[in-house]
């Protein structure tokens, strides 16, 4: 495969890990739902795969950034899939508010499994590194930007969540923000 299409599908699919990361953080403000520590946990999976998808786009392609992607995906996944068989008995009811029929956990563990293909995929057809360097287009750079503010909203949420402790387990406030405000 030409260095440029796999420059290409890197920058579309940071693209989409920085889409899926907004609208978690959307649904968090707009709709009031905390993430749980999985849903933490799985978002912390998407930022490690973010982060191999932006060091293709910002330093050449790599098989190495590529090995991050999968650390991270199968990391989110198995939080993913132990939440999603926390909530495989009937009546126990989901976490959140199910999004096209099904509940973000497992949309996320579906997403991990995607992109654990699709690492495989370019990994055997992509090239292991790139041999002539891409021109960082706008979209590129855009892609990074986005993703690297959503990573970091993600990451100050979290903080103002739980602090530097343990998540409490069903959160219903910004624990660690109130307490600092002595609220």
């Amino acid at each position: 495969m030409p260095v440029r299409i796999a420059h290409l599908l890197n920058v579309l699919a940071l693209l989409a890990i920085s889409v899926v990361l907004l609208f978690a953080f959307y649904d968090q403000f707009a709709n009031g739902d905390l993430p749980c520590p999985l849903c933490l946990l799985q978002r912390a999976g998407f930022v490690i795969v973010g982060t191999g998808l932006a060091l293709n786009v910002l330093l050449g392609v790599d098989a190495r950034h590529y090995g991050l992607m999968l650390l991270g995906a199968v990391a989110g996944g198995a939080a993913a899939l132990r939440q999603v068989a926390l909530h495989v008995v009937p009546g126990t009811g989901g976490y959140g508010a199910p999004f096209l029929g099904m509940h973000f956990y497992s949309w996320a563990f579906v997403l991990f499994a995607v992109v654990v293909l699709g690492t495989g995929v370019m990994l055997v057809l992509g090239p292991a590194r790139a041999s002539e360097r891409v021109r960082r287009g706008g979209l590129g750079l855009l892609a990074v930007a986005l993703f690297a503010v959503m990573a970091l909203g993600n990451g100050v949420s979290t903080l103002a969540e739980c602090g530097v402790g343990l998540c409490p387990d069903n959160p219903t406030s910004y624990e660690a923000l109130d307490s600092l405000l002595g609220r």
